[in-house]
């Protein structure tokens, strides 16, 4: 079944891989990017079946403009992919304000502008599946990239509400959480800053980590494409997906502690009711 797909950040990481593989199964995308000339690659190779868009994800008028390129195009859309976004690492006391609002605006506002900009067009139709690229970053809170997880894990609260609106329209939602995959995400898309020595156990840490972690990522980008494809075309999608095992690791424990602290704080949490 061939679907019709509106993806960003179509340029590079999980994106590029997941718009090469919705065209090479036969599938139509708008694929976007803030420098559309990054993707001449796709409309040299997929022909008709690809429509280039350029797309700063902040933008809600260029949002607008390419949901519509993809109606007047394709003739509607089944599938939005909110996959743009980056993370750098810092510490939160040096990291300015002004990037903290970068950060979250491309990996937050740019879920909810994108999303808005499609809604429309799925209500119209009483269809459609919107997919939010989270993290692991989005469950657990990660050294470093304070303004990242802040960002993910308000795509997660977003995407909650979200799901339970779109049900009554027809339109499903999944988010998508990826642990480490062999992207230029760990490389060139970020900015490592190892920070004050105050915070090295932590922050120092984990740009170290990362720039040994670059080209050396369990995730297989490909594979999970194909996965994000067959999600798609499903009936009943999972809400929540979590890609890798470094992920479901790490996931399942960080939800096991808590709600082993829960529990032990039952008898505290209840005493604040009324008699």
């Amino acid at each position: 079944m061939s679907l019709r797909w509106l993806i960003t950040g179509s340029s590079r990481g999980l994106g590029k891989a997941l718009t090469e593989a919705a065209l090479a199964a036969g599938h139509q995308v708008v694929a976007t990017a803030r420098k559309p000339e990054q993707l001449a690659h796709f409309a040299e190779r997929y022909g008709d079946k690809v429509v280039i868009a350029t797309l700063d994800v902040t933008d809600a008028d260029a949002a607008k403009t390419a949901v519509a390129s993809a109606v007047r195009v394709f003739g509607g859309l089944d599938v939005l992919v909110n996959n743009a976004g980056y993370g750098n690492v810092n510490s939160v006391e040096d990291r300015s304000i002004e990037e903290f609002r970068r950060e979250i605006e491309t990996n937050l506002f740019g879920t909810i502008i994108v999303t808005k900009a499609v809604i429309p067009t799925m209500r119209t139709q009483g269809f459609g599946h919107i997919i939010n690229l989270s993290s692991v970053g989005g469950r657990i809170g990660a050294p470093g990239r304070a303004a990242y997880s802040a960002a993910k894990f308000a795509v997660e609260g977003f995407s909650e509400v979200l799901a339970r609106e779109m049900a009554l329209i027809g339109v499903k939602v999944t988010i998508i959480e990826p642990g480490g995959f062999r992207t230029d995400f760990a490389g060139q898309s970020s900015e490592l800053a190892d920070g004050r020595p105050e915070y090295d156990a932590v922050v120092g840490a984990a740009a170290r980590m990362q720039r040994a972690y670059d080209g050396n990522q369990p995730g297989n980008p490909q594979r999970a494409a194909n996965v994000i494809i067959d999600i798609a075309q499903m009936s009943e999608p999972p809400f929540r997906l979590a890609l890798g095992s470094d992920a479901m690791r790490a996931i399942k424990d960080a939800d096991l502690r808590r709600l082993t602290e829960l529990e032990n704080w039952a008898t505290t949490s209840i005493s604040t009711d009324f008699s």
